[in-house]
């Protein structure tokens, strides 16, 4: 026994600090085992580059001009590009050893061999090296020429001292090192041995008997590690092991680990470079996949699959292969990782039939699992729109972020306005992200609030936002947890796996919306972004809706289905997370509005081919101006409304008409109406306008003072109050610049109450009277306004025109009201939802600024007001003032946000009775759907309606050809005011049959609808969405 170590009492500290300094990157690298992991080096043969601002390919860039380049030279500068050009030669005598490309740089590379990319390399994503040889042998090719793209960006972008700052433009990127190196792999393998030890020392506690274990084993390990003598290395692994080969019971927590890269499409750097983040990161996961056998990896977005299909068609074939076998494994469902809140019930519909064609069209199936980790809440109508399209499974993590409070579940049933019902996740890491860290791998298991009903977690690892994703390290810490007493249980996993294994618990369920405390300032930052989503989504409404009756009218109608696909990927793409909310740099917000032009451009020429095919044979030629006016309703129910019509010369004049449900009529005699505006201008300027339903009195600033149902003789405004008032805030949030609007905003309300120019009349009555006044915002900024109020309408409109140029204000509208409710109600897609007015608990003041679609009412019993808009999301009701979000003035991350001149229209609608008998819902669609006007008809056709509806509660959304049937059309409705309803579809469209199909335009078999003398006879509950496939008869039967 003379020989034997003696027994030492360990110190817990001295002990924990000796194993962290002997894997130290600081600390005694001269002689600890973190000081091995390199070998011997050798310098590059030559290296050379070559600079452009454009991102070009590669058989285009090698054939570029390449000059001489060291380390420690600056080779560009933000958003230029590098090209590398390295030729290097191993050393013969490092014969049996694994050889790196050792390189570091800013910045984010690509590294390309035999004209393919083999890996993505980035500092802030842990990839520095590139594998040369596993195992260098006498016949591996010893010289070669390699080329790296770097790209003078880093995973964020390149914000000037803060990641969301504005772009520094005048940033250097430099190259830090470039050798060969000689990589120890047995000396990684022993480092990741000992962080998982430490950390299960460190995070286990000392009332851990593990947590002792684990020490005592590190403190053997580096007694028994002689780091100048390799052939130790074996048994201190194997000490390692004595740790991780000792298993869980059964009861023990599981972690279905994926591989996960959350790519913005933008964000922080534009779409352009999107595409080649995407290239970098999925190269690399393809090169982990060769390499370990069971790592899979998870990828959502359609659009960027699409980007690298085009762009790197080598790579894709690959990815593909991967796909079949399982592993790498589209997610989603989805064309982009959408904002969950303000695109319409149409547009999200569309998000997951362009994912999901494209995602069966190229992998053979589609998704069962909504993607969606960092939008920014999350519609009520969503879950009636997943199982729509066939998901039922839904994952995010975001509203971990909620200022307020902690939302109460991971797992759970997620119950929709209609009452669908998805299984939703929120993994417990509270992260999409993770790096393989003990620490992560805990939270998983402790953070988890459905203990009890539920003992499976989803851990998604990888870099991520900006790119770069899993990496080997990462891998080789999981596979040290696999199956560790004292963590839980990690096992590589599926989406499909872990959902599988969810839905053997028993839930709870949340009923409504997943509204995030936070990044509420997103509703509105980029009014001009949201303004664009809005009109597009709204031309091609009505390009389908024409396209269609040209195509039933002339089955040679050549539908613009191509066109029409590539303009509703635009829109879609521009739904992305961080454009429509307007959290990105100004390069995103540019090419985002030039997809807008496009996008009306295009629309306005599909919309003129549609009316060419409709009306062409009754169209004047030549320049011809004596012709009746044919006018065109896009919505499903008739309209009677003023019309600016042509008259002589260039000049326009107003016409009173009424136009029947998706249709058209020639304007004849123009209506007279019942009681026409009446306009008087008052002594001390104030301005009173009527019209038989309302009558607005307005004071010379341009607010409403009086609003004043006239058959039921009810006020609208408080006595003292005015409404029509605009008030400023100081909008300084704590650092999501863009993001996010702060409670105490509303502490800074500031009314804008200098006058340029007091109420003027523009219009005096008759079909149409106006006013206009001009208000002085600031010495920057200013607000024109004309107020509006036509025959036969209960709404009146309010033209804004701000030339606004201010640094973090909030600008808003306030229409306080002589209602008092403790709910008021607001439009969402495909329905709508109330929130409460009050703050009673932190539930409701942390909902001090909501979005709404189109519309939001505060009603009591007979009695309420709407607010109608026609670009605008974010708004309030607190108590009885109902606010309207104008704008705001962020500088981070684009310093120009919504600096510039905007044009929008709001409305105001007081109403008897409740919302949906008054109407609210058709006037917020008409406001939005103006009626179209072709003038210079020849003839007067008869009117035609091709499609109405018998139940107001049902509104009929969409008109489009079918996917897959061009002898088809879909038809959308669902039910608006929250009823269970019976109704009839009528159509003039020759209709052969008629079949209900999914959102996907799946058909049901057992569902034919029988062709009626009233139509087609429909029955829906409340805020269901239904899909009708119509099928056109032959056209020798028409």
């Amino acid at each position: 026994m003379a020989d034997a170590q003696p027994v030492v009492l360990k110190h817990r500290r001295t002990a924990l600090e000796r194993g962290e300094k002997f894997v130290s990157e600081v600390y005694f690298t001269d002689c600890n085992l973190r000081g091995r992991l390199f070998g011997d080096t050798c310098p590059l043969a030559s290296l050379s580059c070559f600079k452009t601002a454009q991102r070009i390919p590669y058989d285009e860039a090698i054939r570029q001009e390449f000059l001489p380049i060291k380390v420690g030279d600056c080779f560009g500068s933000t958003w230029q590009t590098c090209w590398f050009k390295i030729e290097l030669s191993i050393p013969r005598e490092w014969a049996g050893k694994e050889v790196h490309l050792l390189w570091e740089s800013d910045g984010e590379g690509m590294v390309w061999r035999d004209a393919q990319p083999v890996q993505g390399l980035t500092q802030e994503g842990e990839k520095t090296s590139y594998i040369l040889v596993d195992n260098l042998k006498e016949a591996d090719p010893h010289s070669l020429t390699l080329y790296v793209e770097a790209a003078c960006n880093g995973l964020f972008g390149a914000g000037k001292n803060s990641m969301i700052a504005p772009p520094d433009l005048d940033k250097k990127f430099t190259l830090h090192k470039a050798e060969l190196v000689v990589f120890n792999r047995d000396v990684h393998e022993l480092l990741v041995d000992f962080e998982i030890l430490l950390d299960m020392v460190k995070l286990l506690g000392e009332e851990n008997q593990r947590s002792f274990q684990a020490l005592y084993v590190a403190n053997q390990m580096v007694n028994l590690c002689d780091v100048t003598n390799p052939s130790t290395f074996p048994a201190v692994h194997e000490l390692a092991c004595s740790i991780f080969n000792q298993k869980n019971g059964e009861s023990q927590h599981t972690v279905h680990a994926m591989g996960h890269c959350h790519i913005d499409s933008a964000w922080l750097w534009p779409y352009e470079e999107t595409i080649r983040k995407c290239a970098r990161s999925w190269v690399t996961v393809v090169h982990l996949m060769e390499k370990n056998p069971t790592f899979t990896f998870v990828c959502s977005q359609a659009q960027q699959f699409e980007w690298v299909k085009t762009h790197y068609p080598g790579l894709y074939a690959k990815i593909q292969d991967f796909a079949k076998q399982g592993r790498f494994i589209p997610v989603g469902g989805t064309w982009v990782e959408m904002d969950g809140n303000l695109p319409s019930g149409e547009s999200m519909v569309r998000q997951f039939l362009q994912g999901q064609q494209f995602f069966k069209q190229e992998f053979g199936k589609t998704c069962s699992e909504f993607w969606l980790p960092d939008t920014f809440g999350y519609s009520a109508q969503l879950p009636q729109v997943m199982c729509g399209c066939g998901i039922h499974r839904f994952l995010t993590q975001k509203l971990s972020w909620n200022l307020v409070n902690t939302f109460p579940h991971n797992t759970f049933f997620w119950e929709g306005i209609d009452g669908s019902q998805v299984l939703a996740h929120f993994p417990p890491a509270d992260s999409y992200g993770l790096v393989g860290h003990v620490e992560e791998i805990l939270k998983t298991m402790k953070n988890n609030r459905d203990k009890g009903l539920v003992n499976h977690s989803a851990a998604l690892f990888g870099f991520g936002d900006g790119g770069g994703g899993p990496t080997q390290k990462i891998l080789d810490r999981l596979k040290r947890m696999k199956d560790t007493d004292g963590l839980p249980r990690v096992q590589m996993s599926t989406p499909d796996r872990f959902f599988s294994a969810l839905e053997k618990a028993q839930l709870c369920t949340w009923v409504g919306e997943l509204f995030l405390e936070l990044h509420n300032g997103t509703y509105t930052t980029h009014g001009q972004i949201k303004k664009g989503n809005r009109e597009s989504e709204h031309l091609l409404h009505d390009v389908e809706i024409l396209s269609s009756f040209a195509l039933s009218m002339r089955s040679s109608f050549p539908y613009p289905s191509a066109k029409l696909q590539y303009l509703w990927r635009l829109l879609l793409l521009n739904q992305f997370h961080d454009v429509l909310p307007g959290s990105c740099i100004q390069l995103v917000a540019e090419d985002a509005m030039r997809y807008y032009s496009e996008i009306r451009s295009a629309g306005a020429g599909l919309l003129k081919d549609a009316l060419q095919s409709l009306f062409g044979d009754l169209l004047m030629s030549g320049q011809e101006t004596n012709g009746s006016t044919l006018v065109v309703n896009t919505l499903p129910w008739e309209r009677t409304e003023v019309i600016s019509k042509p008259g002589t010369g260039e000049s326009e004049t107003l016409a009173l008409v009424t136009v029947p449900s998706m249709g058209y009529c020639a304007i004849q005699e123009p209506l007279t109406p019942p009681h026409p505006v009446t306009v008087s201008k008052e002594t001390d300027g104030s301005v009173t306008m009527e019209n038989g339903i309302v009558q607005v009195r307005l004071d010379s600033m341009g607010r409403v003072t009086s609003l004043f149902l006239m058959h039921s003789k009810r006020e609208s405004v408080p006595r003292g109050c005015c409404a029509n008032q605009f008030v400023i805030f100081d909008d300084v949030p704590l650092y999501w610049d863009a993001w996010d609007v702060m409670d105490y905003h509303l502490q800074t309300r500031k009314p804008i109450v200098h006058l340029l120019k007091p109420l003027e009349v523009i219009l005096s009555g008759g079909l149409r009277g106006s006013v206009t006044f001009s208000l002085k915002i600031s010495e920057k900024s200013v607000l024109t306004q004309e107020v509006i109020l036509d025959a036969t309408c209960p709404c009146i409109r309010f033209q804004t025109q701000i030339d606004w140029n201010e640094a973090h204000k909030f600008l808003k509208v306030e229409f306080p009201v002589k209602v008092r409710s403790p709910n008021a109600t607001y439009e969402i897609q495909f329905g709508h939802l109330q929130r409460p007015t009050h703050w009673n608990t932190s539930w409701d003041w942390a909902r001090f600024e909501v979005w709404s679609h189109k519309w939001m009412d505060l009603s009591e019993h007979g009695f309420g007001v709407a607010l109608l808009n026609d670009c605008k999301y974010g708004c309030s009701v607190h108590s009885n003032v109902m606010s309207l979000s104008l704008l705001r003035a962020p500088k981070s991350p684009d310093a120009t946000a919504d600096i510039g001149r905007h044009q929008f229209t709001y409305a105001v609608m007081p109403h008897m009775g409740s919302f949906q008998e008054a109407g609210v819902i058709r006037q917020a669609y008409n406001l939005n759907f103006p009626l179209h006007t072709v003038p210079n008809i020849l003839a007067q056709p008869p009117t035609w309606s091709a499609l109405s509806v018998q139940s107001p509660a049902v509104v009929l959304e969409t008109i489009k050809q079918a996917e897959d049937r061009t002898d088809a059309l879909v038809v959308r409705l669902y039910e608006s005011h929250g009823s269970t309803v019976v109704t009839w579809l009528q159509t003039r469209l020759p209709v052969q049959e008629a079949i209900m199909c999914d959102l996907l335009e799946r058909p049901d078999p057992s569902k034919h609808l029988p062709l009626e003398e009233h139509g087609l006879r429909l029955s829906f509950t409340p805020f269901q969405v239904q899909s009708v496939l119509l099928i056109l008869k032959q056209q020798g039967s028409r």
